[in-house]
């Protein structure tokens, strides 16, 4: 499985966090940025880690800001893309099981890290459900078609 992954300054330490558990824990991914706090605009990464999970370089995409909030608008504006903004369990495993999501978005100033790499780990072992959420995801790709 690869990730890639990507951060605003605000996100950073949260990145670093996750990185190291995605070493320990032998997935492979790339890191998009940020590499320091200084300030920068989150579309600038959501649009590359975006676009490399639809070119399928990459399984799914993980970004972080300080809500999240920036980071979902900003990636969802890139078709086919399905980030979830998650900020529990039970966020992820709906959003990879009933959504398909792709993309994890996750808030560095709302989120303590040990509940993060939880809600990381449910995402990247929850698999899609298909049968009705596959109706519904059919109806979503048709709205980015408008």
């Amino acid at each position: 499985m690869r990730i890639a992954l990507g951060c605003d300054h605000r996100g950073l330490k949260l990145k670093q966090a996750i990185m190291s558990f995605l070493k320990q824990s032998g997935y492979e991914y790339q890191d998009f940025g940020c590499y320091d706090t200084e300030s920068v605009d989150y579309p600038d990464f959501a649009r590359p880690v975006a676009e490399a999970v639809i070119e399928a370089k990459f399984d799914y995409g993980i970004l972080i800001c300080a809500t999240g909030i920036g980071m979902s608008i900003a990636a969802n504006k890139v078709k086919g893309i399905r980030a979830a903004l998650c900020c529990g369990v039970y966020d992820a495993r709906c959003a990879r099981g009933h959504n398909n999501a792709n993309v994890l978005c996750l808030g560095a100033e709302k989120l303590e890290v040990n509940l993060a790499l939880e809600i990381l780990k449910e995402f990247l072992s929850t698999t899609f459900e298909g049968g009705r959420h596959e109706r519904r995801l059919q109806k979503v790709r048709a709205i980015e078609t408008k």
